[in-house]
């Protein structure tokens, strides 16, 4: 068996008499070529007349690269992905080095400056690679929307702000059902409400389905908010399509607007934090009574903050539809909190008050906090 330099300088010596060669002796040449390297005759044609480059490596066999992510980066990169909530990695890769700072001040990981080093310049595929083995899938549950017939017709209402995405204030809301298997019955719901600008999300516990409930949490949501509220869009429900919303938002000047029925792509910003945020924190069991209640909201509470301040998403800012393919392009992944950060409509004041819980909170404690909290909810459910 030939080497592989013993082959390429053997190349170097046949290629210019084969090129040379009538037909007959280009055979001839071609039979001892082949015999003495052992490459397929349609190779050796390629390699002698294309001068194309010599195989590398010996046939059947894969090339190997050397492993740099492993060990200790491996379980730190675990770790920080833990603590921010599973996010994937493009999300993950680009707030990598504001989340080791914040874990670092905090005191709650302490890297080498070697591991540090790797897992700054590390890609999202080889995140993907290493957390491969951890990730796992989750189920789905039962919608409840039902639609409510009244006031229809006067919604979309058009009357203080018109619509626009681009300004901090305009929120998705929608309903997460905790009725486990059934939906006959009493049980608490969810209500999730995501800014279009900037990805700020609220979350509240109701007790039931209605409409005083549901027009109190967005009383208490608007409270919460860094930025005025100045619209709202929700499914056709009855819980939202009803006289009392609709006089609210009228009353406090809030656009009021309603989705096509069956059409959940109207509402894809708030419907992926219905999994991402609510489903996949606190599952699919179902709760009823006031102790769950009070625990769920107390959940809320540090989830709040926790998903505001330390999740980093994506934001889609091109889409071009190029023959049966659309290709989408989107922005560097940032926290709510960052995007707030980032606008120069939010008054300086709700900046700094922003600024001074981010500083005071450990998204490591959070996390234990509201995974502690969780597994006593489906104790009690369970």
């Amino acid at each position: 068996m030939m080497s592989l330099k013993s082959k390429r300088e053997l190349l170097e010596v046949v290629r210019p008499r084969y090129l040379k060669a009538n037909k007959p002796e280009k055979q001839k040449i071609l039979d001892e070529f082949t015999f003495a390297t052992g490459y397929h005759r349609k190779y050796a044609i390629r390699v002698l007349k294309n001068q194309v480059q010599v195989q590398t490596r010996p046939k059947g066999k894969t090339k190997t690269y050397k492993t740099i992510y492993r060990g200790e980066v491996v379980q730190a990169l675990e770790q920080i992905w833990e603590i921010y909530g599973q996010v994937c990695s493009k999300r993950l890769q680009p707030f990598l080095p504001e989340a080791i700072k914040v874990l670092e001040r905090c005191k709650e990981i302490e890297l080498s400056e070697d591991t540090k080093e790797l897992l700054l310049k590390i890609s999202s595929a080889s995140i993907d690679r290493c957390l491969r083995p951890v990730r796992v899938k989750s189920p789905h549950g039962l919608s409840t929307t039902k639609p409510g017939s009244l006031l229809k017709n006067l919604i979309p209402v058009r009357t203080f702000t018109e619509w626009d995405e681009e300004r901090p204030g305009f929120m998705e809301i929608d309903l997460v059902a905790h009725c486990g298997n059934t939906t006959e019955g009493q049980y608490l719901n969810t209500l999730t409400c995501t800014d279009i600008c900037t990805g700020w999300t609220d979350v509240t516990a109701l007790p039931h389905r209605s409409q005083q409930a549901v027009s109190e949490a967005i009383h208490l949501m608007r409270q919460r908010l860094p930025f005025p509220l100045l619209g709202i869009d929700s499914d056709n429900g009855s819980e939202f399509i009803n006289d009392l919303l609709y006089r609210y938002c009228l009353d406090k000047k809030i656009t009021f607007t309603r989705s096509r029925p069956y059409k959940k792509n109207d509402q894809a910003h708030v419907e992926q934090k219905n999994w991402s945020v609510v489903r996949h924190t606190v599952g699919y069991d179902r709760w009823e009574t006031e102790q769950e209640l009070a625990l769920l909201e107390s959940i809320y509470e540090d989830l709040r903050l926790y998903i505001n301040f330390f999740q980093p998403s994506l934001k889609l800012i091109a889409k071009e539809r190029i023959g049966n393919k659309t290709i989408k392009r989107y922005d560097t992944a940032k926290t709510p909190y960052q995007r707030v950060l980032e606008r120069k409509d939010i008054s300086l004041q709700a900046k700094a008050r922003l600024m001074n819980l981010y500083l005071r909170r450990n998204p490591a404690e959070l996390r234990r906090r509201i995974d502690k909290k969780t597994a006593k909810l489906w104790n009690i459910s369970r």
